[in-house]
């Protein structure tokens, strides 16, 4: 099942996308705990009695989770092509330790980045000048837990969605560590919805991601150097996940430091990435 969170009319709601994805069923949710729940307003709990329902031309999509309860894991280097022209780029400091790691590269964005589908990634020049794109598949953590094995990980997922990991390569560089590089302002669009754990078949799920209708990053979630399970093992080894927790899985080859000169992001640009049984995520780049 596909979930939404929206506005309409006035108030924020959360429901359930129908299947030709013409409309939303609206869910009896209370609105304050939706405004920053999101989807996660929907875990642990029985799906609950549907409203009304109201066309998607009329509703304006919100993030699945419009402000994530804490930072988002995001695992770096994660397929093999794209941990080769990383390593290659200059901005890599994990890169002495070869160039496909050994272990699951993790590290984090803080809950502010998070945008939804449509608003701009906005791009200060006072900043930074090397702004990059990264499509990537987000696992929605649906129970909580410590110390997971591989498993049981993926009983531990509620569902999916997509994310664009946009990057300040400059500032990922200067400070040889990622947090500011990928934390500023709109670096984490979100969207256009969550769909539920069993819609996505994770050793074939296509992950694409296009800047001004050119086709740049085309993979696929098989070719992932750690699959989900060994990421949420990793993850929760000494730290407990909940739910809602919300972990960026890694991006393909493609990303604009690969291009040789660069092809970074510039006001005017559009980016669009899709996920295969999850839907299309699409944001305008705009001067901040």
């Amino acid at each position: 099942m596909k979930f939404a969170v929206f506005n309409w009319k006035g108030k924020t709601c959360v429901g359930r996308v129908v299947e030709d994805d013409s409309a939303i069923e609206c869910f009896d949710i209370p609105e304050a705990s939706i405004r920053t729940e999101g989807v996660v307003a929907l875990i642990e709990k029985p799906l609950p009695k549907a409203m009304e329902t109201v066309p998607l031309s009329e509703v304006e999509l919100l993030a699945p989770v419009p402000r994530p309860s804490r930072n988002i894991f995001c695992v770096g280097k994660n397929y093999h092509e794209h941990a080769k022209e990383f390593a290659a780029s200059g901005f890599d400091s994990s890169a002495a330790k070869g160039t496909v790691p050994e272990a699951p590269i993790v590290f984090s964005k803080l809950p502010e980045t998070v945008v939804t589908n449509g608003a701009p990634i906005r791009l200060d020049a006072s900043v930074s000048t090397a702004i990059d794109y990264e499509a990537e598949l987000a696992v929605i953590i649906g129970k909580a837990g410590r110390n997971i094995s591989k498993e049981e990980a993926l009983s531990h997922v509620w569902g999916y969605t997509v994310v664009n990991d946009v990057t300040a390569r400059d500032l990922q560089g200067l400070h040889s560590q990622w947090l500011i590089g990928k934390s500023q302002d709109t670096f984490c669009p979100m969207g256009p919805w969550a769909v539920t754990a069993d819609e996505i078949d994770l050793a074939d799920t296509s992950v694409k991601c296009w800047v001004n209708d050119e086709l740049r990053q085309d993979s696929n979630t098989g070719l992932l150097i750690f699959d989900i399970p060994t990421i949420i093992a990793a993850i929760s080894n000494g730290i407990t996940l909940q739910p809602g927790d919300i972990i960026a899985t890694g991006t393909p080859a493609g990303v604009g430091i690969g291009f040789n000169p660069p092809k970074y992001l510039q006001p005017g640009d559009k980016v669009r990435v899709e996920i295969g049984g999850i839907g299309t995520l699409e944001n305008p780049v705009e001067a901040f």
